[in-house]
């Protein structure tokens, strides 16, 4: 079953595609591709042109969604690392 993200109207997830990771408008084109290709050199226009059923705002969405999910997810635990250093090397 095909579920739209709630604020990135382009990206879907679907257990029975790629083994559920966010994608593009329900083709199997993984965000983290997407990514992959831009951190590797690829510009848009690189991008567009291998993959031609792909449009520009799918990739500005599927960045969009990279920075959101990272900002969901940041947690800093600092206690936890205080503790395991302290307990590795000693107290300060």
């Amino acid at each position: 079953m095909e579920i739209r993200h709630y604020r990135f109207d382009r990206i879907t997830l679907d257990s029975d595609k790629c083994f559920g990771k966010p994608c593009i408008r329900g083709m199997r084109m993984p965000i983290a591709s997407i990514l992959s290709y831009l951190s590797s050199g690829m510009n848009e226009d690189t991008i567009l042109e291998a993959w031609p059923e792909l449009e520009r705002e799918d990739i500005r969405q599927a960045l969009g969604y990279a920075a959101w999910a990272m900002e969901e997810r940041v947690v800093i635990a600092q206690n936890e690392i205080l503790a395991e250093h302290e307990r590795t090397e000693g107290a300060p």
